[in-house]
Parts: C-alpha cells; structure tokens; sequence
C-alpha cells in the first residue's frame, strides 16, 4: 500500500500528515512504515526513477504489511530538505530513505533529534547509531561505457555534462576517459558543469556547448533525459545515466549506465522490520548487481559487445578494477603507481586524470 505526497513546501503550504502515531513503533494491526525524499521530479527515467523502481519493489514485495510514501522535487537548499524529512519523522515513519548527496546533513540533524526512527542517505558519509549509508560504484559501470565510447567516437573528444565536482561525479568522469584510453590512446573528454542535479534546460545547453566544441559522443551525470534527446535530435551518439534512456534516443544512445535499488530497499525494509537493521555503508557495484549496463544499440559491433562484457565480468570477478595501473592527473601528478587504489582514495577522490578537460 502506498501513499504519494508532491511536495508543496515551495508555495508555502504544508505537508500532508502521513498518519498519526503512538510513538514510532506500530501496533500489530499497523503496517510498517517507510518514505523516500526525491530531489527531482519521479517522470520516466533518471536518478531518482530508480529510486522509485526500488519503492515500488518494496510495495511489491510486502503488500499491506508495508506503507510506503514518498516526496518528490525537494531542493537540497535551504530549510526544505529538513523540514520534509523532521515532518516524515514526526509522523510516524520507521524508515526513511533521504536520497541525494545534498540530503545528508539535514538528515544527520534530524536522525540526531529523533533517535527511534531510522534514516538511511544515498551517496553521503555521515553516520550515527540509527542513520545508515548506501551508495553505488558508478564508476564500475562508467569505466565500460568508456570503452564504448572509445571505440566507437570517430574524433576521440568525448562530452560530460556533469552536475556538481564530489567526489562521485568526479570518479564517474575519470574511469569514463580511462575506459576510453584503454581503447584509444588519444581520447580525451570535455566538462562542462550544470550546478544542479536536475534542470533539462542546463543540461540541453552544455550538450550543445559540447557538441560545439567538436563532441562526437555525450554523456552526462545529471538527472533528465535531456542530453540523450538532444544527441538524438543533432544526430550525435549518446550515453545515459541512471537509466535506460534509449526509448529517448533510439537511434544514437548506444548503451547507459543503471542503477538498481530493488533488493537493497526490499532487504533494508525487511531488516528494519524484523529487528536486525543496524547502521553501516554499503557500496555495491556490479558484483552486488547494483550497476548494470543498459542493451546495446544495433549500432554498437559485436567485437565491441564482447570486449565490454569481458571486462565487466572481469570486474565482477574481482581480477580487474577500473582504478588501477598508472594514473596521472591532469597537472601531471601521478595518483597512483601500479596496484589498485583504495577505497579511501577513490571516495575522497578530487583530480582529473591526465586527458579530462576541464576545472575541479
């Protein structure tokens, strides 16, 4: 069963009470309760569609022993972000999963104040005894997509239009061109920053800033559809993020980057449901199945098909990381000489690989 709220917090008006409670824990006659905090609009594809996905797994799974809820489009500026989650809190929610970067301090000074209720942020750091972690290794999937695009771009200059410089979009951008220069030496990609993670008119802007400046193949780290349809419309090659956008882009999106949520929202739910939830990070890629390759376009050869998912069983199998070898930054550092890179480093990640251009 599921409630579905749009946030009104920007007009001034107050958020619908999602249910009075005794305290936070139900009665055996009450369902469970869960909500997710979305920092773009749900529509088709993108970030927080998959988030979506994984909260209708939960509704799927759990049937009427689940009340999940959600808000949509809640700027990670300002007072929003906390007052949506303290309300959801307030309220009589169990679990709540806040799901952007910008989310995560509001959501420690809410956790902080309401020590019964559990939290759980995507892509932040901070933790506490009833606030969890969880996030993703894009850069698993990026690395592939690099090699893709390195193949397959005829003039090897590569377009990235990328939201904010963290940590997450920074590993995305570097293991996209080291992917490409496994394949072709002389790839190099161009940046171009939206300062936000959702606005279709930025995005399709720095698509075509790119597109001048001689991009034969875009991708990007934001949340709309906007730069596979604007590849579509130019006739430029894309690649999406997130999700599987080829129905935007059908004849130049050659394979995307996504992300599943299903199993861990299902296993979170249950876990805080039977007692065993404890706070911890998580990171999976494509070993845990959280990152997953969209099908490929027609267009895409077999050889290259072939050399891709070699690589990314490879990784799955723990013989390959993307992050590994020599890296040299764009100011001719080298970060790393030989073996594999840390964790540590890869999430603190703040350079450019030699051959990225563009400003941190």
């Amino acid at each position: 069963m599921q409630t579905t709220r749009r946030s009104l917090l920007r007009a001034g008006l107050a958020l619908p009470a999602i249910g009075a409670f005794a305290g936070t824990r139900a009665s055996a006659a009450e369902p469970f309760k869960a909500a997710w905090v979305y920092v773009a609009p749900i529509g088709d594809a993108g970030w927080t569609y998959q988030h979506e996905l994984g909260r209708r797994a939960v509704d799927a799974a759990y049937g009427d022993k689940v009340k999940t809820s959600f808000v949509e489009n809640i700027s990670e500026e300002g007072s929003d972000a906390e007052r949506v989650i303290r309300k959801l809190a307030t309220d009589g929610t169990q679990l709540i999963f806040t799901t952007s970067f910008g989310y995560m301090n509001p959501t420690l000074k809410v956790a902080q104040s309401m020590p019964k209720v559990k939290f759980e942020h995507a892509t932040g750091y901070k933790r506490a005894e009833n606030l969890a972690t969880y996030s993703a290794r894009f850069y698993e999937g990026r690395y592939l997509a690099g090699i893709v695009a390195g193949r397959m771009s005829k003039s090897g200059v590569l377009g990235y239009v990328a939201a904010f410089p963290i940590p997450e979009v920074l590993q995305g951008i570097n293991a996209f061109l080291l992917g490409a220069l496994s394949v072709n030496p002389k790839a190099v990609v161009k940046v171009v920053w939206t300062s936000s993670w959702y606005d279709p008119g930025k995005e399709r802007a720095a698509a075509d800033t790119l597109a001048g400046q001689g991009a034969d193949l875009l991708t990007n780290h934001t949340d709309s559809t906007a730069v596979v349809q604007a590849g579509e419309e130019k006739g430029i090659q894309t690649m999406s993020y997130n999700s599987d956008m080829s129905k935007f882009g059908p004849k130049t999106c050659l394979t995307g980057v996504t992300m599943h949520w299903d199993q861990y929202y299902i296993n979170e739910v249950k876990a805080a449901m039977d007692g065993s939830w404890k706070s911890k990070d998580t990171w999976g890629g494509i070993k845990e199945d959280m990152i997953r390759l969209a099908p490929f376009n027609a267009a895409v050869p077999g050889a290259v098909r072939d050399e891709v998912m070699a690589k990314l069983n490879a990784i799955a199998a723990g013989t390959f990381a993307p992050f590994s070898g020599t890296i040299i930054d764009q100011d001719g550092k080298t970060q790393l000489a030989g073996g594999k890179m840390a964790d540590k480093d890869i999430l603190g990640m703040k350079f450019f690989v030699k051959g990225v251009q563009g400003k941190i």
